[in-house]
Protein backbone atom coordinates (compact mmCIF):
# COMPACT_ATOMS: atom_id res chain seq x y z
CA UNK A 1 0.00 0.00 0.00
CA UNK A 2 1.53 3.24 -0.90
CA UNK A 3 1.78 6.18 0.78
CA UNK A 4 -1.35 8.79 1.23
CA UNK A 5 1.34 11.76 -0.41
CA UNK A 6 3.98 10.36 -2.77
CA UNK A 7 6.51 12.28 -4.31
CA UNK A 8 8.40 10.24 -7.33
CA UNK A 9 11.73 11.52 -8.76
CA UNK A 10 10.19 15.12 -8.29
CA UNK A 11 11.38 18.09 -10.38
CA UNK A 12 10.70 22.06 -10.35
CA UNK A 13 11.82 25.34 -10.29
CA UNK A 14 13.45 27.88 -12.67
CA UNK A 15 15.35 26.03 -15.30
CA UNK A 16 18.90 27.90 -15.70
CA UNK A 17 18.50 29.53 -12.43
CA UNK A 18 17.27 26.90 -9.94
CA UNK A 19 15.64 23.52 -10.26
CA UNK A 20 14.97 20.72 -7.42
CA UNK A 21 16.88 17.54 -8.18
CA UNK A 22 14.36 14.80 -8.36
CA UNK A 23 12.84 14.75 -5.33
CA UNK A 24 10.94 11.67 -3.69
CA UNK A 25 9.44 11.09 -0.15
CA UNK A 26 6.15 9.93 0.81
CA UNK A 27 4.11 11.03 3.76
CA UNK A 28 1.10 8.98 5.83
CA UNK A 29 -2.01 10.13 5.96
CA UNK A 30 -2.63 12.93 9.24
CA UNK A 31 0.90 13.14 8.96
CA UNK A 32 2.18 16.78 10.17
CA UNK A 33 5.37 16.99 8.42
CA UNK A 34 7.78 20.39 8.58
CA UNK A 35 10.13 21.64 5.39
CA UNK A 36 12.87 22.62 7.13
CA UNK A 37 16.07 23.80 5.36
CA UNK A 38 18.42 27.15 4.90
CA UNK A 39 17.24 30.19 2.94
CA UNK A 40 17.84 29.12 -0.86
CA UNK A 41 17.64 25.35 -0.18
CA UNK A 42 14.56 24.70 -2.48
CA UNK A 43 11.68 25.26 0.66
CA UNK A 44 9.78 27.24 -1.55
CA UNK A 45 10.35 25.81 -4.89
CA UNK A 46 9.12 22.29 -3.85
CA UNK A 47 6.03 23.73 -2.04
CA UNK A 48 5.16 25.58 -5.33
CA UNK A 49 5.27 22.68 -6.86
CA UNK A 50 3.52 20.50 -4.81
CA UNK A 51 0.49 23.01 -4.65
CA UNK A 52 0.89 23.27 -8.68
CA UNK A 53 1.80 26.92 -8.89
CA UNK A 54 5.26 25.67 -10.69
CA UNK A 55 4.85 23.32 -13.53
CA UNK A 56 6.86 19.93 -13.14
CA UNK A 57 9.63 19.39 -15.00
CA UNK A 58 10.09 15.58 -14.12
CA UNK A 59 8.50 12.81 -11.74
CA UNK A 60 5.02 12.91 -10.38
CA UNK A 61 2.87 13.43 -7.44
CA UNK A 62 -0.12 11.09 -6.07
CA UNK A 63 -2.41 12.08 -3.42
CA UNK A 64 -4.35 8.84 -2.43
CA UNK A 65 -3.84 7.53 -5.43
CA UNK A 66 -4.62 10.45 -8.21
CA UNK A 67 -1.88 12.05 -10.16
CA UNK A 68 -2.12 16.02 -9.03
CA UNK A 69 -0.47 17.02 -12.35
CA UNK A 70 -3.83 14.78 -13.93
CA UNK A 71 -6.43 17.19 -11.78
CA UNK A 72 -8.08 20.19 -13.08
CA UNK A 73 -7.96 23.24 -10.92
CA UNK A 74 -11.25 22.79 -9.39
CA UNK A 75 -10.66 19.69 -8.39
CA UNK A 76 -6.95 20.37 -7.04
CA UNK A 77 -8.92 23.39 -5.07
CA UNK A 78 -11.24 20.38 -3.35
CA UNK A 79 -8.01 17.93 -2.33
CA UNK A 80 -5.38 20.79 -1.26
CA UNK A 81 -5.42 23.84 0.30
CA UNK A 82 -3.02 26.54 0.22
CA UNK A 83 -2.44 28.80 3.17
CA UNK A 84 0.66 31.66 2.48
CA UNK A 85 2.84 33.61 4.58
CA UNK A 86 1.71 36.81 3.46
CA UNK A 87 -2.69 36.85 3.49
CA UNK A 88 -3.87 38.98 0.51
CA UNK A 89 -6.78 40.45 2.59
CA UNK A 90 -8.47 43.09 0.49
CA UNK A 91 -11.37 45.16 1.69
CA UNK A 92 -13.75 42.32 3.03
CA UNK A 93 -15.66 40.93 6.69
CA UNK A 94 -13.58 37.79 7.88
CA UNK A 95 -17.24 35.62 6.91
CA UNK A 96 -16.74 36.52 3.79
CA UNK A 97 -12.86 36.23 3.56
CA UNK A 98 -13.38 32.42 4.69
CA UNK A 99 -16.47 31.71 2.86
CA UNK A 100 -13.92 32.15 -0.63
CA UNK A 101 -12.83 28.57 0.30
CA UNK A 102 -16.36 27.11 -0.83
CA UNK A 103 -15.93 28.64 -4.06
CA UNK A 104 -14.26 24.94 -5.25
CA UNK A 105 -17.52 23.65 -5.23
CA UNK A 106 -20.25 26.20 -6.56
CA UNK A 107 -21.53 25.31 -9.37
CA UNK A 108 -21.59 27.35 -12.83
CA UNK A 109 -24.29 30.91 -12.53
CA UNK A 110 -24.16 29.91 -8.72
CA UNK A 111 -24.01 33.50 -7.31
CA UNK A 112 -24.87 32.52 -3.78
CA UNK A 113 -23.89 30.48 -0.91
CA UNK A 114 -25.88 27.62 -0.52
CA UNK A 115 -26.76 26.64 2.99
CA UNK A 116 -24.30 23.98 3.44
CA UNK A 117 -21.73 26.80 2.41
CA UNK A 118 -22.71 28.81 5.28
CA UNK A 119 -22.77 25.87 7.24
CA UNK A 120 -18.98 24.86 7.01
CA UNK A 121 -17.91 28.30 6.82
CA UNK A 122 -19.39 28.72 10.15
CA UNK A 123 -17.85 25.23 11.34
CA UNK A 124 -14.38 26.24 10.19
CA UNK A 125 -14.61 29.89 11.88
CA UNK A 126 -15.27 28.24 15.01
CA UNK A 127 -12.81 25.62 15.16
CA UNK A 128 -9.95 28.47 14.56
CA UNK A 129 -11.74 30.77 17.15
CA UNK A 130 -12.45 33.33 14.70
CA UNK A 131 -16.56 33.56 14.54
CA UNK A 132 -16.11 36.36 16.97
CA UNK A 133 -14.23 38.08 14.26
CA UNK A 134 -16.75 37.58 11.77
CA UNK A 135 -17.95 41.13 10.93
CA UNK A 136 -14.63 42.78 11.61
CA UNK A 137 -12.55 44.16 8.16
CA UNK A 138 -9.82 41.75 7.70
CA UNK A 139 -7.13 44.51 7.16
CA UNK A 140 -8.29 45.48 10.90
CA UNK A 141 -7.34 42.00 12.33
CA UNK A 142 -3.48 41.57 13.57
CA UNK A 143 -1.58 38.83 11.82
CA UNK A 144 -1.51 36.21 14.16
CA UNK A 145 -5.93 36.74 13.77
CA UNK A 146 -5.29 37.09 9.53
CA UNK A 147 -3.75 33.68 9.83
CA UNK A 148 -6.39 31.85 11.49
CA UNK A 149 -8.88 33.30 9.02
CA UNK A 150 -6.48 32.42 6.21
CA UNK A 151 -6.40 28.43 7.92
CA UNK A 152 -9.81 28.93 8.29
CA UNK A 153 -10.80 29.45 4.44
CA UNK A 154 -8.32 26.79 3.58
CA UNK A 155 -10.42 24.48 5.80
CA UNK A 156 -13.74 25.13 4.43
CA UNK A 157 -12.39 24.20 0.97
CA UNK A 158 -12.20 20.70 2.74
CA UNK A 159 -9.10 19.67 1.41
CA UNK A 160 -7.23 16.40 1.82
CA UNK A 161 -3.53 17.67 2.20
CA UNK A 162 -3.03 21.78 4.08
CA UNK A 163 -0.12 23.21 2.54
CA UNK A 164 1.36 25.67 5.11
CA UNK A 165 3.98 28.67 4.00
CA UNK A 166 5.76 29.75 6.96
CA UNK A 167 2.23 30.45 9.11
CA UNK A 168 4.41 31.82 12.29
CA UNK A 169 7.17 33.65 10.79
CA UNK A 170 6.17 37.30 11.96
CA UNK A 171 4.19 36.33 15.09
CA UNK A 172 5.15 36.55 18.56
CA UNK A 173 5.66 33.32 20.62
CA UNK A 174 1.95 33.38 21.69
CA UNK A 175 0.47 33.55 18.08
CA UNK A 176 3.08 31.03 17.19
CA UNK A 177 1.96 28.44 19.89
CA UNK A 178 -1.46 29.51 19.20
CA UNK A 179 -1.43 28.69 15.53
CA UNK A 180 0.98 25.31 15.41
CA UNK A 181 -1.14 23.85 18.80
CA UNK A 182 -4.16 24.36 16.33
CA UNK A 183 -2.49 23.19 12.96
CA UNK A 184 -1.40 19.93 15.55
CA UNK A 185 -4.84 19.58 16.47
CA UNK A 186 -6.92 19.48 13.04
CA UNK A 187 -3.99 17.00 11.38
CA UNK A 188 -4.95 14.59 14.56
CA UNK A 189 -8.83 15.50 14.92
CA UNK A 190 -9.83 15.53 10.98
CA UNK A 191 -7.10 13.04 10.15
CA UNK A 192 -5.91 16.01 7.96
CA UNK A 193 -2.17 15.68 6.02
CA UNK A 194 0.22 19.01 6.34
CA UNK A 195 2.75 20.06 4.80
CA UNK A 196 4.56 22.81 6.75
CA UNK A 197 7.18 25.04 5.92
CA UNK A 198 8.96 26.12 9.40
CA UNK A 199 12.27 28.06 10.21
CA UNK A 200 12.54 27.81 13.55
CA UNK A 201 13.58 24.29 14.31
CA UNK A 202 12.33 24.29 17.75
CA UNK A 203 9.05 24.72 16.64
CA UNK A 204 9.65 22.32 14.21
CA UNK A 205 11.04 19.83 16.08
CA UNK A 206 8.21 20.08 18.85
CA UNK A 207 5.22 19.82 16.82
CA UNK A 208 5.94 17.71 14.24
CA UNK A 209 5.64 14.06 13.26
CA UNK A 210 7.99 13.70 10.74
CA UNK A 211 10.85 16.74 9.01
CA UNK A 212 12.19 17.05 5.71
CA UNK A 213 15.59 18.57 5.33
CA UNK A 214 16.36 20.59 1.92
CA UNK A 215 19.59 21.51 0.81
CA UNK A 216 20.82 23.16 -2.15
CA UNK A 217 17.47 21.48 -4.07
CA UNK A 218 18.12 18.40 -3.09
CA UNK A 219 16.06 16.22 0.07
CA UNK A 220 19.50 15.48 2.71
CA UNK A 221 17.03 13.98 5.70
CA UNK A 222 13.63 13.02 6.21
CA UNK A 223 12.85 11.21 8.97
CA UNK A 224 11.29 12.20 12.57
CA UNK A 225 12.63 15.25 14.51
CA UNK A 226 15.09 12.90 15.98
CA UNK A 227 16.40 11.57 13.37
CA UNK A 228 16.95 14.90 11.30
CA UNK A 229 17.69 17.28 13.92
CA UNK A 230 21.20 16.21 15.26
CA UNK A 231 24.28 18.25 15.33
CA UNK A 232 26.42 17.18 12.68
CA UNK A 233 23.60 17.17 10.09
CA UNK A 234 22.38 20.59 11.21
CA UNK A 235 25.95 22.27 10.89
CA UNK A 236 26.60 21.18 7.39
CA UNK A 237 23.15 22.79 6.09
CA UNK A 238 22.95 25.78 8.37
CA UNK A 239 27.28 25.89 8.30
CA UNK A 240 26.75 27.33 12.05
CA UNK A 241 27.62 25.43 15.28
CA UNK A 242 24.70 24.17 17.35
CA UNK A 243 24.06 21.68 20.56
CA UNK A 244 21.26 19.69 20.26
CA UNK A 245 19.39 18.03 23.55
CA UNK A 246 16.52 16.90 24.43
CA UNK A 247 13.16 18.54 25.70
CA UNK A 248 12.75 17.29 29.66
CA UNK A 249 9.04 17.54 29.30
CA UNK A 250 7.94 16.47 25.69
CA UNK A 251 11.07 14.25 25.13
CA UNK A 252 11.71 16.03 21.72
CA UNK A 253 14.91 17.31 20.20
CA UNK A 254 16.13 21.34 20.99
CA UNK A 255 18.51 23.10 19.20
CA UNK A 256 20.75 25.62 20.87
CA UNK A 257 22.89 27.86 18.59
CA UNK A 258 26.52 29.24 20.19
CA UNK A 259 27.54 32.70 19.78
CA UNK A 260 30.81 33.31 18.14
CA UNK A 261 31.74 35.32 21.21
CA UNK A 262 31.46 32.61 23.03
CA UNK A 263 33.19 29.97 20.63
CA UNK A 264 36.25 32.19 21.21
CA UNK A 265 36.14 31.22 24.85
CA UNK A 266 35.70 27.45 24.84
Amino acid sequence: MGKFLEISEFSCGYPGHFVLNEISFGIEKGHFVGIIGPNGSGKTTLFRGISGELPTLKGKITLNGQQTQRMSLREKARNIAVVTQHIEVGNMTVEEYVIMGRIPYQKQFQFFETGEDLAITEKYMKLTGIDNLRDKNMNSLSGGEQQLAGIARALTQEPELLLLDEPTSHLDITHQVQILNLIQRLSEELSLTVLMIIHDLNLAGEYCDTLLMMQKGTLRKTGTPHEVLNYLDIEAVYDTVVITRTNPVSGKPVVFLVSEKTMKKV
